[in-house]
């Protein structure tokens, strides 16, 4: 389908199924197909692809494509999605967007560099979280989309199962990942408090509603689409895109995130152990490394046991802020934390680290064991893990030999998982809710 892009994309141009396998050729005749829509009459346009904490999701291919078709006759700047995040280094933007110059893609300060658009009642946050909070929310917004004047602006991103709005991507890319401090904190804590466990692979999400009533009352007249991925491990480590879904309503979210449910959340028997790797280059910090208990939660058995391999870890938590709210009150659970909250302005201020701290916690229903690259066993142990000898578990659990799946060494039974920012894993029968998540 051909529709030509005039301010939005109103009809929509899609691909993908889960036995789909769109190769780079494929990719890069769609993204032409797309490009060809785009209006003559625009002349300057915005990508926000994720960052590098995302840098599978497939995204900067699909942007450096765009730059190669687009940039001889239109303008174009990047801003990647960095949220919370630190920047992007020269070596990850080679890495992740080639061919792009690193003097157009540009850095959201998510503290300085936000324009507030207004605010969602807190009567209407109220009732998406069932009462469990009713603060107004700020909805900030990175003062370059608003102030930027483009003529299209382009959200690129992947959609895969998310702790705290349900699935990734969509409206999150900007309204998370481009937005400020009130936005980022309320939308998270909202997220905790509302049960992570019933959050994870949903379509739909409290966090989701107050995104899309954000985008309806304040971004209405941005000339916004969407490009949206849905990725997938084959066999043999590669991963391959399922699909592509470009449009600017919410059935393009909607289609995509199907499929992501149907390709990315893999049911297994309840798990006494599992072991997660996490790759240097993109998981620097428990902030971002602790993932692997989001994404696994839901998969191990009680009493279980989650080890995390972690040999980039050298910080808890990305911002300096949180860094030092992650090493003052640790991962105590959902109880500790709340109380935490009530008793400390530092904290309440600061609800993202709040989310943060619930999510990270097992709440005391399995162990965590990090053994890090970088933090010792005093710091790790500090914040509520457990601590392990990173080249002893290297040598036992080979991230280079292994497989995904279950495995057998030495008499004992794991289950090994080689990113887990790329699925979701969940028990195959109903599991009892916890009561430090939430009800």
């Amino acid at each position: 389908m051909v529709t030509e892009y005039n301010a939005k994309m109103t009809k929509s141009l899609s691909r993908g199924g889960p036995a789909e396998k769109i190769a780079f050729t494929e990719l890069e005749e769609l993204m032409r197909v797309f490009s060809g829509t785009i209006s003559s009459s625009v002349k300057k346009i915005l990508l926000i692809p994720p960052d590098f904490s995302r840098f599978h999701s497939g995204a900067g291919e699909i942007c450096s494509i765009l730059y190669r078709l687009l940039s001889g006759s239109l303008e174009i700047d990047l801003l990647p999605a960095l949220g919370t995040h630190r920047p992007m280094t020269g070596e990850e933007m080679e890495r992740m967007f080639p061919g792009i110059p690193q003097k157009i893609i540009h850095v959201h300060d998510w503290c300085n560099g936000v324009c507030r658009l207004g605010e969602i009642p807190g009567d209407f946050v109220r009732k998406i979280s069932n009462g469990k909070v009713d603060y107004p929310v700020h909805v900030e917004l990175a003062s370059r989309i608003i102030e930027g004047k483009y003529d299209a602006i382009i959200s690129v991103g992947q959609i895969v199962p998310h702790e705290v709005v349900g699935m990734a991507g969509g409206n999150k890319n900007f309204l998370v990942g481009c937005a400020g401090p009130d936005t980022i904190n309320k939308s998270h804590f909202l997220g905790a408090v509302c049960n992570m466990e019933k959050i994870m692979g949903q379509i739909e999400s409290p966090v989701r509603q107050l995104l899309n009533e954000a985008e309806d009352m304040f971004l209405k007249d941005l000339p916004l689409t969407y490009i949206l991925n849905v990725r997938a491990k084959e066999d043999d480590g590669s991963m391959i895109t399922r699909g592509i879904f470009i449009g600017s309503d919410r059935d393009c979210y909607r289609s995509a995130a199907q499929l992501s449910q149907e390709v990315n959340i893999t049911k297994v028997q309840p798990l006494k152990k599992v072991v997660v790797y996490l790759d240097p280059a993109e998981f620097k910090s428990t902030w971002l490394g602790n993932k692997a208990i989001y994404r696994t939660r839901m998969a191990i058995a009680d009493g279980g046991e989650l080890l995390i391999i972690a040999p980039g870890l050298v910080e808890f938590g990305e911002a300096e802020v949180n860094e030092r709210l992650i090493r003052k009150y640790g991962y105590r659970g959902t109880p500790a934390t709340l109380k935490a909250v009530a008793e400390n302005d530092d904290l309440r201020q600061n609800l993202g680290a709040a989310a943060h701290l619930i999510h990270g916690s097992s709440e005391e229903r399995f162990q965590i064991v990090y053994a890090s690259g970088g933090l010792s066993k005093k710091e790790i142990e500090s914040v509520g893990f457990q601590s392990a000898d990173l080249r002893a578990c290297v040598e036992k659990y080979n991230p280079e030999k292994l497989k995904d799946g279950f495995h057998g060494a030495e008499g004992e039974e794991f289950y090994f998982i080689s990113n887990p920012a790329i699925g979701l894993w969940k028990a195959d029968f109903p599991k009892k809710v916890q009561s430090g998540q939430g009800a």
